[in-house]
C-alpha cells in the first residue's frame, strides 16, 4: 500500500531536529512521496535543499502564500517565477486568499492570486489553493479562469457540500487532511458525497495533526490515519482508498 502526502512543510524549522527520522517514518508507513508547498522566496531555498536531500521522495511547489503578501509582493512574485527557469516544480502553491488573520490586504491578495493563476496556466502546472475564510472571494477569482483548463486542489478543504461541488465543477480536487478525523468537522458528509475520484490526501504537517495526535506536531507518517478515516467514510478498504488517492495525485501533479 502506497500513499502520497500532497501537502507537507517538511522543510520548516519544526523538523530541523529530526527531519531524517520523520522522512524515514513516512516511507516506512507507505508514504512514498511528499509534496512541499512554498510560502515565500525565503522558504523556497530551504525547500529546494530538502528536495536535494531526499530525491524521489520530496517534490517542490513554488508560490507566494496569501499571508506572505506584503508591500514587496511584486518583487517576490518576480523572483519566484524566475526560479521556474532553472528548476522543476510540480505545482504553483500554496496560493489563494486568507481572511482569517488579516482582511486589510484583500485587494493585494486577490491581485497576487490572479497573477499566480495566470502563471500556472502559462507554466502548465496545477495550483494548490489556500482558502481560509475566503471561499466566496476565491471562487469569484476562479470564475475568471473558467474554461481555461486550470486545475488543482483546494488544500485543507473544510467547506460545505455545496462548496465542494462547486470546486469539483471547476475541475479541482479536494485536499483532505487531519480535520476529517475531528469530531463534528462535518467533512464526513462532504467526503462521502464527493467520491474517491475527487479526493487527494494531505497532512499539512507540522500543522493539523489528526486524532489521536491532535494538538501535537503533525508529520507525513500520520497520513495513514487520514487514509483509514476516508476509507471508513467511503465504505471501502484502506488499500482501495490508498490506490485511488495515489492515482489521483500522480495524475494531478504529473509525478
Amino acid at each position: 500500500m502506497q500513499l502520497i502526502d500532497t501537502h507537507t512543510h517538511i522543510y520548516l524549522p519544526e523538523f530541523d531536529a529530526d527531519r531524517d527520522e520523520a522522512v524515514k517514518r513516512a516511507v516506512q508507513s507507505g508514504v512514498v512521496k511528499q509534496l512541499m508547498p512554498n510560502i515565500d522566496i525565503d522558504s523556497a531555498f530551504q525547500m529546494l535543499l530538502t528536495e536535494n536531500n531526499y530525491p524521489g521522495i520530496c517534490y517542490p511547489m513554488i508560490g507566494l502564500h496569501p499571508t506572505s503578501v506584503k508591500e514587496d509582493y511584486v518583487s517576490q512574485l518576480d523572483k519566484l517565477e524566475n526560479l521556474t527557469d532553472s528548476h522543476k516544480f510540480y505545482a504553483i502553491g500554496e496560493i489563494g486568499i486568507d481572511l482569517y488573520w488579516d482582511q486589510s490586504r484583500l485587494k493585494e491578495q486577490v491581485l497576487v492570486f490572479r497573477r499566480q493563476l495566470a502563471f500556472a496556466l502559462k507554466a502548465e502546472l496545477p495550483v494548490v489553493i489556500h482558502s481560509r475564510n475566503s471561499f466566496f472571494e476565491v471562487f469569484k477569482t476562479l470564475e475568471e479562469f473558467k474554461g481555461s483548463g486550470l486545475k488543482g486542489v483546494f488544500h485543507a478543504f473544510t467547506g460545505s457540500l455545496q462548496e465542494a461541488e462547486k470546486a469539483i465543477g471547476l475541475g479541482f480536487k479536494l485536499g483532505i487532511g487531519g480535520i476529517v478525523t475531528f469530531k463534528n468537522s462535518g467533512l464526513d458528509k462532504v467526503v462521502g458525497q464527493s467520491g474517491l475520484e475527487n479526493i487527494i490526501l494531505e497532512t499539512d504537517s507540522p500543522y493539523l495533526a489528526p486524532v489521536p495526535h491532535r494538538g501535537k506536531r503533525n508529520e507525513s507518517s500520520y497520513l495513514c490515519i487520514i487514509n483509514d478515516k476516508v476509507a471508513e467514510i467511503l465504505g471501502s478498504s484502506k488499500e482501495e482508498t490508498a490506490s485511488g488517492t495515489y492515482g489521483n495525485s500522480v495524475q494531478l501533479f504529473g509525478l
